[in-house]
C-alpha cells in the first residue's frame, strides 16, 4: 500500500486591512474602491449625512422610513418593477438610518455590477416616495413597535438610552421613533427630509470587490456621477452628554422568569488614544466565554447562559464631539438576579485590586488580532468597516492601525482601560423583570439608588 505524505503547514502570509483608493467625482460624491481578487460579489456602501439629529421636532422616525423607501420606486420604476429588476441582477439594496447618518448597502456579482448601479443611482437620484407605498411602511412600522416593546432587550436598550442621555439629546429616545412620532409621517415629510439632506457633495460611496475587467470608472460616471444636488455643508452635531451616577432601573414585567440585564455609560469614540487598550480589556472582561464575567456568572455559579461586556460607538467624530456606549448584558433567572449582581460587581472589584493577567492579555490579542483574515473574506465585511470609518471620521488606515495597536498594548494598560471603562460607582443599571421579586434583594446590594418603572 502506497501511502501520500502527510501536507506540511506552509509558511503563513502577512495579512493587512485592505487600503482604499480614494476620490472625488465631479459631483462632489466622494469614493473608496478597493480591488479584492477572487471576490466576486461586489459590495457597495453609500453613507448619506442624514443624521437623527436632523430629524424634526416630533418626527423621530423620519429617517428609518426615507431609508426603507429608497428600494420602494422611482421616478422611472414602481415598487414591484424596481424590485424585479434588482432580483434579475441578482443584487440586494438594503438601507436603514442610525444617529451618524443613513447607510444604503448593496450586493451584486461582478458581473452586473454597472446595472446593479445604475438602480442604486436611480434610487437616489429620483426616489417616488409615493403616498401609498410611505403609508404602507409606515403601517409596518407601527406594527413593529408592540413587538419591540414585548422584547426585554429592546426594553432594557431604550430605557438606558433614556436613563443615561437628557431629554433634549436625540440618543435619548428610539432610534426608529415612537408609535406618536411615526403616525406623523407621510410621504410629504419623506420627501422634505431627503431634500435637506441627501446630496452627492454631503456622501461617500465605498466600492469592493474583484474589479478585475471593470471600468470602475465608467460606471460611476454613467450611475452615481448622474446624481446631481447641491453642495451644502453637512449638518453640525452637538456634543454627547450623559449621566452616569450609579443607579439602578427597574422596568416591571410581573410574572416574568428572568431578568435583562443591561449595565452602561458612555466612554470615549475611536478619536482616543485608549480605544485600542479599552477594546483589548472589555475583551478580557466579557468579550468571550472564556472571559472574567462568564467564567464567574455562567461557569461556576450557573446564572446565566452568557454575559458580554462591549464598547458600541455612537456617535465617533474628529472634533471630540463623539462618543460610544459601554455595556454589560445579560439576562438571569429571575431568584438569582440578586446574587448574580452581587458576583458581577464582587468580579469588577476584583479587577480593581489585581488587575489582568499577561495570559488573558495574550487570549484576548490572539483572538482579536487573530481571527481578522477570517472576518474580513468578504467584500460586504471589508466594505462595511470602512464605510464605518467615513462615518466615523475616522483616516482610512484606521483600521489596519488599530491591530497593530492591539498587538502592541500591554496588560497594563489593558487593565487601566477596562477599569476606566466600567467604574464600579459610576454605572447605569437597567433590570427587565419582576419588580415584587428582585426590587428587595437589589436594593440591599447598595449599588445605587432604584427606581421602578413601568413596562
Amino acid at each position: 500500500m502506497t501511502f501520500h505524505p502527510q501536507p506540511q503547514a506552509g509558511q503563513a502570509r502577512p495579512w493587512a486591512f485592505p487600503a482604499p483608493e480614494r476620490g472625488v467625482l465631479p459631483n462632489g460624491l466622494t469614493v473608496l474602491r478597493c480591488h479584492r481578487p477572487g471576490q466576486q460579489v461586489v459590495a457597495v456602501e453609500v453613507n448619506l449625512a442624514a443624521p437623527l439629529d436632523a430629524e424634526p421636532q416630533g418626527l423621530d422616525g423620519v429617517a428609518t422610513i426615507m431609508a426603507r423607501a429608497l428600494s420602494e420606486g422611482t421616478d422611472k420604476h414602481s415598487a414591484e418593477e424596481f424590485a424585479a429588476e434588482l432580483e434579475r441582477c441578482g443584487a440586494t439594496l438594503d438601507a436603514h438610518a442610525d444617529h451618524p447618518g443613513v447607510r444604503v448597502s448593496l450586493e451584486v456579482p461582478a458581473s452586473r455590477l454597472a446595472k446593479a448601479m445604475g438602480l442604486l443611482a436611480e434610487a437616489l437620484r429620483a426616489p417616488a416616495f409615493a403616498d401609498s407605498e410611505v403609508d404602507r411602511l409606515v403601517r409596518n412600522r407601527l406594527d413593529e413597535i408592540p413587538h419591540e416593546l414585548a422584547n426585554p432587550q429592546r426594553q432594557a436598550a431604550k430605557e438606558l438610552s433614556k436613563q443615561l442621555f437628557p431629554a433634549t439629546l436625540r440618543m435619548s429616545r428610539p432610534r426608529q421613533g415612537t408609535e406618536e412620532t411615526v403616525a406623523r409621517i407621510d410621504s410629504a415629510a419623506v420627501r422634505a427630509f431627503f431634500e435637506a439632506h441627501v446630496r452627492p457633495a454631503t456622501a461617500t460611496a465605498v466600492v469592493v470587490g474583484d474589479l478585475t475587467g471593470i471600468d470602475l470608472d465608467a460606471v460611476l460616471a454613467d450611475t452615481l456621477g448622474s446624481w446631481t444636488g447641491n453642495s451644502a455643508e453637512a449638518l453640525p452635531v452637538p456634543p454627547v452628554t450623559a449621566d452616569d451616577t450609579g443607579r439602578v432601573v427597574i422596568v416591571d414585567r410581573p410574572g416574568a422568569v428572568q431578568t435583562q440585564l443591561l449595565i452602561g455609560r458612555i466612554g470615549p469614540d475611536r478619536h482616543d488614544r485608549v480605544w485600542a487598550a479599552q477594546v483589548l480589556g472589555t475583551y478580557c472582561l466579557g468579550g468571550t466565554l472564556t472571559s472574567r464575567l462568564d467564567k464567574v456568572l455562567r461557569e461556576e455559579k450557573g446564572y446565566t447562559y452568557g454575559v458580554r461586556a462591549f464598547g458600541q460607538v455612537l456617535r465617533s467624530t474628529a472634533d471630540g464631539k463623539g462618543a460610544s456606549m459601554l455595556a454589560i448584558s445579560g439576562s438571569v433567572d429571575t431568584p438569582n438576579t440578586g446574587p448574580a449582581l452581587d458576583d458581577l460587581w464582587k468580579v469588577l472589584r476584583t479587577l480593581a485590586e489585581g488587575g489582568l493577567t499577561d495570559a488573558e492579555r495574550d487570549v484576548a490579542v490572539q483572538n482579536l488580532v487573530g481571527v481578522a483574515p477570517l472576518k474580513f473574506e468578504t467584500a460586504a465585511a471589508v466594505a462595511g468597516t470602512l464605510a464605518d470609518q467615513v462615518e466615523q471620521e475616522l483616516p482610512d488606515d484606521y483600521q489596519a492601525r488599530l491591530y497593530a495597536q492591539l498587538a502592541q498594548t500591554g496588560t497594563v494598560e489593558a487593565t487601566s482601560a477596562v477599569l476606566a471603562a466600567f467604574p464600579v460607582d459610576r454605572l447605569v443599571t437597567v433590570l427587565v423583570g419582576d419588580a415584587s421579586q428582585i426590587e428587595a434583594p437589589v436594593r440591599a446590594l447598595g449599588i445605587g439608588e432604584v427606581t421602578v418603572v413601568g413596562n
